[in-house]
């Protein structure tokens, strides 16, 4: 019989609010970690070509990521293993390894997509050039998995998703024009061309990204090595108060990653579609038109948290490609809970992965296109790694009696068809 969870006592002389702090955790910071530099360049994109035009994809995006996002927490919280190692006992090497092809892809790009654009905002800032700035933060963020706990990680990361509401306070500086920002948001609006339908698949990709799924059924399995159950055995089972509590931190998370998303597209659309400013690529050159638009301020809260985003994401961009491949390869308890002695192959991943993305900088990659192109690249490579969550978190042989209900089944299909359709859409264009 499999061994439930244990879920750590509450101060009784805690209030509620207390407590939905203190449980929030793996699904706050995925949702965070979604807010990337690519993600922000994409939605800045979006909001200075298109004007308000795309603010309807928060509220489409909303409840199709948290489904998926829910599925991989439960499915890491049921079974005690990550995506990859769930993927490796119910499918055949045929499905796993191109799988794990898929997600190390997408990361790898967006490894050196956000490198270069953390490194282009800190030149706006310090004047020293990006091309010292791009090893500086590859080097850093190594540095900071490799010989730092995950527990640390996991703190450190959680207070990081504070730099997100600099976006939110933005948005209110840029002086929107309220009834055009409700129209964008309840009324959609299409468009059959390939400049709108890759912005789409691009906000698509970067808010339903391969990465994340990964992510966030390792981060479970982690939190529960955390509390000392280092076998598969003991971290099997789960109770109905720890699903509810998971619930709760994915729909927290998810929803704080859309809401910036929102206000980010709204920024970009008050200021510079508002002004004629529609020909940018990146986060970068909108942070340089808000000066003159918006202030100082809404300029130094967009480029530095840019910087900051970069921090949260990168980590969880490389953490989620070595989770995949440790677990594919069943390399027995590798994670980030291990010193780098008694997980030499899960750390090689991580340092290797980030010199890559490096070396696409350092290739002659224009950063400023890789923003934009990566977060497309992850809505064309995400559908194949939706429709494997969904079947496998549908499995009985997977899930027991913890399999999805129908509502969640049906959003996890519509997410996958969305994506593909998207996806063939941008391709005929």
């Amino acid at each position: 019989m499999a061994k439930p969870h244990t879920t750590p006592a509450q101060p009784q002389s805690h209030g509620l609010a207390w407590r939905f702090c203190a449980n929030l955790g793996p699904g706050l910071i995925t949702g965070a970690a979604d807010d990337d530099p690519s993600g922000i360049s994409t939605y800045s994109v979006a909001g200075a070509t298109y004007g308000y035009a795309f603010l309807w994809t928060a509220i489409l995006s909303f409840p199709l990521m948290a489904a998926v996002q829910l599925m991989c927490a439960r499915l890491g919280m049921v079974t005690g293993r990550g995506l990859g190692g769930a993927i490796r006992l119910r499918y055949s090497v045929w499905v796993l390894w191109p799988a794990c092809l898929l997600l190390i892809v997408a990361n790898v790009f967006n490894i050196g997509a956000d490198l270069g654009g953390m490194a282009d905002s800190m030149q706006m800032v310090t004047g020293i050039h990006s091309y010292y700035w791009t090893p500086f933060f590859a080097v850093l963020i190594t540095a900071l998995l490799i010989w730092t706990s995950y527990g640390l990680i996991a703190r450190v990361f959680k207070w990081l998703t504070l730099v997100l509401f600099a976006y939110v306070v933005t948005a209110f500086l840029a002086k929107p024009d309220w009834t055009a920002v409700f129209h964008g948001t309840l009324v959609p609006h299409v468009e059959w061309t390939r400049s709108y339908l890759a912005v789409l698949v691009g906000i698509l990709g970067t808010t339903i990204s391969p990465y994340l799924f990964f992510w966030q059924a390792s981060s479970e399995v982690e939190e529960d090595r955390k509390h000392g159950k280092a076998t598969v055995a003991q971290r099997r089972g789960s109770t109905n108060l720890e699903l509810l509590i998971a619930k709760e931190d994915v729909l927290t998370g998810m929803f704080f990653s859309n809401l910036v998303m929102f206000f980010i597209i709204l920024t970009t659309a008050a200021t510079l579609h508002a002004h004629g400013v529609q020909n940018i690529e990146t986060a970068k050159q909108a942070s340089e038109a808000l000066r003159p638009l918006a202030g100082s301020g809404a300029y130094w809260l967009f480029t530095l948290g840019l910087v900051g985003t970069g921090m949260l994401g990168v980590p969880v961009l490389a953490g989620s490609c070595a989770y995949g491949i440790a677990e594919a390869a069943s390399w027995k308890g590798d994670s980030l809970s291990r010193k780098p002695g008694g997980a030499p192959g899960f750390y090689l991943v991580i340092a290797g992965a980030m010199v890559v993305g490096l070396a696409l900088d350092f290739a002659g990659f224009n950063a400023v296109k890789m923003l934009f192109w990566s977060a497309v690249v992850n809505g064309v490579l995400a559908p194949p790694l939706v429709i494997l969550v969904v079947l496998l978190t549908s499995d009985k042989k997977v899930m027991g009696t913890r399999v999805n209900s129908r509502g969640m089944k049906l959003l996890g299909w519509t997410c996958a068809a969305l994506m593909t359709a998207a996806a063939l859409a941008l391709l005929v264009t």
